[in-house]
């Protein structure tokens, strides 16, 4: 019984909690305007777990932890991706690297279906932002 009370109390002060927060973010909107807090934060459209089990089961070989092992200067870290990829550091261009290939890249395409090519895209992007760790 007492566990359950407990429990109670822990969710609604979550609640309230994560309710303040999110009264703190729109406040903020307002005050900078809504287009900066929404560029603060890119929405990825796919499912970045996902993207990182697809992502170790086929491209870890050659990229692990945002690496190359064949050029080693294309790597998927952040300034390479801006740099080598074409169209940038985007979901939109790394879907088309994974689907089409390139180089020494295969294509993906014909192996993995595109909710597959768009999860490993936001598991690259984010795992790029955050620097690989």
């Amino acid at each position: 019984m007492k566990l359950a009370v407990i429990a109670t109390l822990l969710a609604t002060a979550s609640a309230f909690s994560i309710q303040a927060e999110f009264s703190k973010v729109a406040k903020g909107a307002a005050a900078v305007g809504v287009g900066a807090v929404i560029a603060a934060a890119p929405a990825l459209a796919g499912d970045v777990g996902a993207g990182e089990q697809i992502f170790n089961a086929n491209c870890a070989a050659c990229h692990a932890g945002g690496q190359n092992v064949i050029m080693p200067e294309k790597t998927l870290e952040k300034e390479a991706l801006d740099q080598y990829l074409a169209g940038g550091r985007t979901e939109k261009s790394i879907i088309s690297q994974v689907t089409g290939g390139k180089n020494a890249m295969p294509a993906f395409g014909g192996r993995l279906s595109d909710e597959e090519i768009a999860n490993v895209a936001a598991y690259v992007l984010a795992s790029a932002e955050a620097g690989w760790e």
